[in-house]
């Protein structure tokens, strides 16, 4: 059975290698000083995550307001739309069009610590992640920038991208091989953990460097990125393998965003002071 899963592993993984050439890749921004150059298979358009992504934040924000939990902190949401408002300027040394996108940011009363920018620039903050970890500004700086990158990125287009091509070679796979549901099941979770997962792993990486040269351009202490992930770290308690996690370990993390420091440094010493 191995042997059988290895090589029909194979098989798809080489019918996958006949995709991206169809469509060609390409790079919705430039490197920065980061070098976050890595080329992108985008077989989905912006167009269409972008009306995806409007109906899911309009659905949050509308739920959030209904219970009573949109910016009821007004101090709080002044707060991140101020770091914001220093960060957005910011991305056209990356990706000039994004200063033009309709940005919004919003806290929901929450104790989960999370946050997210969703493609457009709609940032959402839940109030357990600042008040849980006592977030500094430059704190604030270093999520709300690594989530920015991620819609500067078009991370979501990408991964439907990769959906996209995964589920057409796999549906090629079960027709030329005649894999059985069984067999088809294997090969995916195979799909998942060789080729989905790293990747996303990647991107994470990815929004962790161009993040950190946002928040330095905007004025923001860079070491403040790995004092964040050390609080998550504390947070965080035990964690997932980073072999079947799609967020680099915090370890890993950390030591990265320590490299990363001395690269970002000088746009930092060359910005208004936050």
């Amino acid at each position: 059975m191995q042997s059988f899963i290895k090589k029909n592993v194979l098989a798809v993984t080489l019918a996958a290698a006949t995709v991206a050439p169809i469509a060609g890749c390409s790079s919705t921004t430039s490197a920065g000083v980061v070098g976050a150059d890595r080329k992108q298979l985008l077989l989905v358009s912006s167009e269409e995550i972008m009306q995806l992504s409007n109906r899911a934040y309009l659905q949050t924000i509308n739920e959030a307001r209904a219970k009573g939990k949109l910016d009821n902190n007004y101090a709080q949401v002044q707060r991140l739309r101020r770091i914001a408002n220093h960060l957005i300027p910011q991305t056209t040394a990356l990706r000039p069009d994004a200063t033009s996108w309709d940005w919004k940011v919003h806290a929901i009363t929450d104790n989960q610590i999370n946050a997210y920018v969703m493609p457009g620039g709609k940032i959402v903050f839940y109030t357990g992640i600042i008040e849980r970890l006592k977030l500094t500004d430059a704190e604030i700086a270093a999520i709300m920038g690594h989530e920015m990158a991620h819609a500067l990125r078009e991370h979501s287009r990408e991964k439907a991208s990769r959906g996209v091509a995964t589920q057409g070679v796999l549906g090629i796979a079960v027709s030329a091989l005649g894999l059985s549901s069984g067999q088809a099941q294997l090969v995916g979770l195979a799909g998942q953990l060789g080729l989905d997962l790293p990747h996303s792993r990647t991107q994470e990486a990815e929004a962790d460097k161009i993040g950190i040269e946002l928040m330095a351009r905007a004025g923001y202490d860079p070491n403040a990125a790995v004092t964040l992930w050390q609080k998550m770290q504390s947070a965080g308690g035990g964690s997932v393998p980073q072999f079947l996690s799609t967020h680099p370990s915090s370890a890993n993390r950390i030591s990265n965003l320590k490299a990363l420091v001395p690269t970002v440094m000088p746009l930092y010493q060359a910005a208004p002071r936050r």
